[in-house]
């Protein structure tokens, strides 16, 4: 009888091999786009998955100013922002925010996404942001990566 083997990774064996993803926004839904990001940063798309070690990839983002959202959201989303000091809230729609700010609106999404606490502030500085087509990072040889869960590359 044979029995399957499993392998359980620690943050000491350095065994993370992490690989860079760059994705086109042009014409995705926010939310949808958000989740793919998530789930390679996390790196749930690898069968080495441990879920306390930080096993993911970097994601490149590049036209951040050209994705959508659909339906009644951009008119009544709201993003929160408070100073610290009494009375401070600052709100913004989303129609405002992605606007003048759409890196923003896309991080605030991938951090809904990871989990809270010091691994996932670790995860989500593997995501780079750029509102145009142009980024710094051709000398890391980013792979295009698909929004979509089943066009994988």
């Amino acid at each position: 009888m044979t029995t399957q083997k499993s392998s359980w990774l620690t943050k000491e064996a350095g065994e993370a091999q992490r690989e860079w993803y760059v994705i086109d926004a042009t014409g995705y839904t926010l939310g949808r786009l958000t989740s793919r990001i998530a789930l390679v940063l996390r790196g749930k798309h690898k069968p080495t998955y441990t879920p306390n070690v930080d096993m993911g990839d970097f994601v490149i983002v590049l036209n951040a100013g050209q994705v959508k959202l659909t339906g009644t959201k951009p008119d009544k989303k709201v993003y929160h922002h408070h100073t610290l000091f009494p009375g401070g809230l600052k709100t913004r729609l989303a129609k405002d925010v992605l606007a003048t700010d759409p890196e923003r609106a896309i991080r605030e999404a991938v951090w809904g996404m990871l989990p809270k606490g010091p691994l996932g502030r670790r995860i989500l500085k593997k995501l780079k942001i750029y509102r145009g087509a142009q980024h710094e990072h051709a000398a890391q040889k980013p792979r295009p990566l698909d929004p979509k869960l089943d066009k994988q590359n």
